[in-house]
């Protein structure tokens, strides 16, 4: 991302209000559709929770949210900081029938105007390397969750093996800008997706901030050879 004066939670405001016209496209092109699967992986964990009130963070678009519908929860809470990405979400739940499940909220990640104690799972795909404080935004999910509730984190990770470590390098910094500065007219946003992965703490790293944050029984799963993990982990019960 261009350095500029404003807050990082600025520039991510301002660059998904940018790409919400496309950006399902290019999720699902970009990725080649993997991003189906690694959905249905956590939507498959979350059924073990039996939820009933959700919340998805940095929600988006709402495919998390859309498919977290069906766990067959009470209600589905989305919070996203960008205003024009709600709004695509909203059309996609219409459609679907969905506005009286899920609900789409503007919100700040790391200040949820929200009770606590309120929320049996919360989710955030592709959401927690965009907070601008990554454990203000952790420890905001474990105050708005009730005792023993999950969090479910669904987040680019590092890939570690030949050859997938080196086509995902050459793939992320060199063709997934071009082809997201085409389709979307914004060469910032696509630029600041490979920058953003390579400086965020994945596997044990993320899990012992998530603990130091006070959740606990962290676990992490890496999917498609270490492009994505999820993260789990549990709000105390005593908590």
């Amino acid at each position: 991302m261009i350095e500029n004066t404003a807050t990082k939670k600025e520039q991510v405001r301002n660059m998904f209000n940018n790409i919400a016209l496309r950006y399902d496209f290019l999720n699902h092109f970009l990725s080649f559709g993997i991003d189906y699967y690694w959905r249905r992986r956590v939507l498959n964990l979350a059924k073990k929770i039996n939820p009933q009130e959700i919340i998805d963070i940095a929600t988006g678009t709402g495919d998390l949210a859309i498919a977290l519908a069906k766990t067959n929860p009470k209600n589905i809470l989305g919070v996203d900081i960008s205003s024009s990405m709600l709004e695509k979400g909203k059309e996609k739940i219409h459609k679907k029938s969905l506005s009286n499940l899920i609900e789409m909220q503007l919100g700040d990640s790391e200040n949820l105007l929200l009770k606590e104690n309120t929320f049996d799972l919360a989710t955030v795909a592709f959401g927690v390397r965009n907070f601008e404080d990554l454990k203000k935004g952790l420890s905001e999910i474990l105050r708005v969750l009730k005792p023993g509730g999950s969090l479910i984190i669904l987040e680019f990770s590092h890939p570690k093996s030949f050859p997938i470590k080196q086509l995902y390098s050459f793939y992320s910094f060199k063709i997934l800008p071009i082809i997201g500065k085409l389709v979307s007219n914004d060469a910032s946003a696509y630029t600041y997706l490979p920058e953003s992965v390579a400086k965020f703490p994945c596997y044990n790293e993320l899990t012992n901030i998530m603990e130091a944050c006070g959740f606990i029984d962290t676990s992490y799963i890496s999917l498609t050879g270490g492009i994505a993990s999820i993260y789990i982990a549990k709000k105390d019960i005593l908590q």
